[in-house]
């Protein structure tokens, strides 16, 4: 890619979005980040503030001039910014749509005002709702099950308008539970394998929802970067328009995983294997079983991940051991 190519990372100071600036800096892209510090730190961008090719605006999507100051002279835009997390939606179901339909919608307009090449943007595997078929194949969809999956679905709505009404070149990721490094262990809507890190290293008792039986497609965070970076760049006409699922093509229940998280993390604590682990209600708005196809991705996107859920929990495991403040 030249040099001079500038890519708008949108909450571009959270777990998913400081990943991507990181990887395109490396690449030597221009690279602008813009994130209110709702659920993005600080820390996570500090390392890159002093580089030539990196710029940061504190803003809010929920406000349009904010959204067309980010992209002008942008050439590309990776929308990761969103509320995320089913219960947050729930208990405030207002601001999760304020900040992920009606932001969303400001960087649509935004885009297309300013002539951005392509729009790729998060979407979410909480889109399928009550389908119960498996594996999630990205044309059959159910319905709803929280405030957050409308909300992810009106994205791929208005994306698909904006593409067919004003030539704007999109394309959704539906992401598929994914973890991996950066990813925030505190407060209360952190991801299950974070949080369970921290209570296992703290040698505290994680509780799952459930039985421990329903499955996921744990997604690690290194192939979410493949799959941007083709969206982004593919020359197939065939790719553009459209949504992909992003994830591993695997499930693993949570029995599974807090079994990995253990094994891996008794290689630096032997005490972990030890830590007991306990039971609770299912979650409401939980689907019980998540796995996708990722046949659409790899023939018109030829995505190919290179982290299994094993492989990607070893390496995060690492990271956290290294990185995590038990403080």
């Amino acid at each position: 890619m030249k040099t001079g190519t500038t890519v708008l990372i949108t909450g571009g100071a959270g777990f998913i979005g400081s990943n991507l600036c990181e990887y395109f800096l490396e690449k030597g892209y221009q690279v602008v980040c813009l994130d209110n510090w709702a659920t993005g730190h600080r820390h996570n961008i500090v390392g890159f503030l002093n580089r030539p090719n990196f710029q940061f605006i504190e803003g809010d999507i929920r406000n349009l001039e904010t959204c067309r100051a980010a992209v002008k002279n942008v050439d590309y835009v990776l929308h990761q910014a969103a509320l995320g997390s089913v219960p947050r939606s729930i208990n405030d179901p207002i601001t999760s749509n304020e900040v992920n339909v009606s932001g969303f919608l400001n960087m649509l307009v935004a885009s297309r005002d300013a002539g951005v090449k392509r729009f790729v943007y998060a979407a979410s595997s909480s889109t399928y709702g009550d389908s119960e078929s498996l594996p999630k194949v990205e044309a059959v969809i159910g319905k709803p099950l929280s405030p957050y999956a409308i909300t992810k679905y009106v994205n791929e709505l208005y994306a698909d308008i904006f593409s067919k009404t004003y030539g704007l070149e999109t394309i959704g990721l539906r992401y598929f539970n994914v973890f991996g490094r950066r990813q925030d262990p505190n407060g209360a809507y952190a991801a299950v394998i974070p949080k369970f890190v921290m209570q296992l290293m703290r040698h505290e008792s994680p509780v799952i929802n459930g039985d421990g039986n329903h499955s996921r497609d744990f997604t690690y965070i290194d192939n979410v970067i493949q799959m941007n970076e083709l969206a982004m760049l593919t020359q197939n006409p065939d790719a553009v328009n459209t949504v992909y699922n992003t994830a591993f093509g695997d499930r693993t229940t949570l029995n599974e995983m807090v079994h990995f998280l253990k094994q891996f993390l008794s290689e630096y604590d032997s005490a972990i294997a030890e830590v007991e682990v306990l039971y609770g209600p299912n979650r409401v708005g939980d689907i019980p079983h998540s796995l996708a196809s990722i046949d659409k991705a790899k023939e018109r996107l030829h995505y190919q991940p290179q982290f299994s859920f094993e492989q990607g929990l070893k390496e995060a495991v690492h990271w956290y051991w290294n990185n995590l403040e038990l403080k």
